[in-house]
């Protein structure tokens, strides 16, 4: 079945697997309404039902007769609805039986099961929606915090889409503005000049620019940070893995290579989620466990996008440490000063300057996790080092899908490639190959131009029933 195809009717289950209070399946197509009247009992026939209205009643299988369930069915007709066709939403009683026989026989009486994201996708091709705003919806569905749901739902609003459009319009009028110049020489059109058509492609290049920036600040609201802890043993990494979370996550002693393996969590930084991982302590071992656990926080530092550095304020900063830090290069890197509690504050400064002296231009932070001092500290650092301020939504554009960045960067190149033109003095009808080539790019991220493959690929990632 081709991906564009949407004359028939589709049906799913729209709420996850599981018991729960309620259960919605979701019809759509010209036969949804049809449906409904064949299995549906209430006070009022289905088709005397108001648009955009909920009714009680029972939903029976005609064949036998029977009750299959006591139900709430919303009515909305097309095209004010998600997927500009008639739809219908029974809320049946939660449970994975009663909501299998309801869809089974909605599927019998003239329904197909829907493919994953096939609800959205007909919202895309039936021009509710554009591809970027497609798009936006499993991001919502798959936000982890407040401002990664809120970096989504400002795509889905259509911001991004709206900016892209507005750029890939003016690229078309200047493809247009040139075909005619060469095409129609002697009709009384104002000449486009190169010096017009350079200022345009040099707008719009730095445009792209600006979005592309916005897209690690971007990644990070939406996929988070991923933290490792590392220092020698008995720093203190299990105590901070354990502040953080707020739980007794990883075992504490005072006995050196307790931790043997990576133990991981999740918390939430001003809404910004972040993995965080106690690792082994780096030390030269003969222990064959504790070897593999050295290799492992290796290899975690590698993937981080965070290290954070834990030190003994009373032992400051070792070759061992700084062999770390050279591994972690480049990555942010946080140098944690622990135990400060246990020295006197003139100590605790010497060993920070020292720290300085060596690792120019990393931030330190001084804590005492037995005191519960500086953690705070720490975590406003890491905002600030990921996400810079306060995230302004109605002022910013955010970049937060890999796919959309890797066009704008096609994109950009190809205005690259026409200001280089420019320069050279090449023809206007040369120049517009590149033009076009990035309109094209653009056109890709909103859906204007985009092969069946692609569509498939992305609309294979969403859950049944949206």
């Amino acid at each position: 079945m081709s991906i564009l195809q949407t004359d028939d009717t589709i049906a799913a289950i729209s709420t996850p697997a599981g018991t729960g209070g309620i259960g919605i399946i979701r019809i759509s197509g010209d036969k949804a309404f049809e449906i409904a009247e064949k299995i549906f009992i209430g006070k009022k026939d289905f088709s005397n039902i108001k648009s955009h209205t909920i009714k009680y009643g029972k939903i029976i299988d005609p064949s036998a007769g029977e009750i299959i369930d006591e139900v709430l069915i919303s009515k909305m007709r097309k095209p004010h609805t998600f997927t500009r066709e008639d739809m219908v939403e029974i809320n049946c009683h939660g449970g994975m039986t009663v909501l299998r026989n309801v869809l089974e026989l909605v599927i019998r009486e003239g329904a197909r099961l829907a493919e994953p994201g096939e609800f959205t996708k007909r919202a895309f091709l039936n021009g509710r929606i554009d591809l970027s705003q497609a798009e936006a919806v499993i991001d919502i569905i798959n936000s982890k915090t407040k401002e990664s749901s809120k970096a989504a739902i400002e795509q889905l609003e259509g911001k991004l889409s709206r900016r892209l459009k507005e750029i890939r319009k003016k690229l078309i009028s200047l493809i247009a503005n040139i075909e005619v110049n060469i095409e129609y020489p002697e009709y009384d059109i104002e000449e486009i000049t190169l010096e017009e058509t350079c200022s345009t492609i040099h707008e719009t290049y730095y445009e792209l620019e600006n979005l592309i920036k916005s897209f690690e600040k971007g990644r990070i609201i939406k996929e988070g940070i991923k933290a490792v802890i590392v220092g020698k043993p008995n720093v203190g990494k299990s105590s901070l893995l354990n502040e953080l979370t707020g739980k007794d996550r990883a075992i504490v002693t005072d006995i050196p290579g307790t931790t043997r393996d990576v133990i991981e969590d999740y918390i939430n930084i001003k809404g910004i989620p972040m993995r965080i991982l106690d690792t082994a302590g780096i030390r030269e071992t003969e222990d064959p466990v504790e070897k593999i656990g050295v290799q492992k926080t290796e290899k975690e530092i590698l993937a981080a996008d965070l290290v954070i550095l834990m030190i003994d304020v009373r032992t400051g900063i070792s070759n061992e440490d700084l062999e770390m830090v050279q591994k972690a290069k480049d990555k942010k890197i946080i140098v944690l000063i622990n135990k400060i509690d246990l020295v006197e504050e003139k100590e605790c400064n010497k060993t920070e300057n020292d720290i300085k002296n060596k690792l120019e231009g990393i931030e330190t932070v001084k804590v005492s996790l037995l005191k519960g001092t500086g953690v705070e500290e720490l975590t406003d650092k890491i905002y600030k080092l990921f996400v810079g301020g306060e995230i302004n939504y109605s002022n910013e554009i955010i970049i937060t899908n890999i796919r959309h960045k890797n066009l704008m960067e096609k994109a950009k190149i190809c205005m690259k490639e026409a200001l280089d033109g420019c320069r050279s003095g090449l023809p206007l009808d040369i120049i517009s190959i590149d033009i076009s080539r990035g309109a094209d790019y653009l056109g890709q991220i909103t859906g204007e131009t985009v092969s069946e493959d692609v569509l498939h690929e992305i609309f294979s990632r969403f859950c049944l029933g949206k």
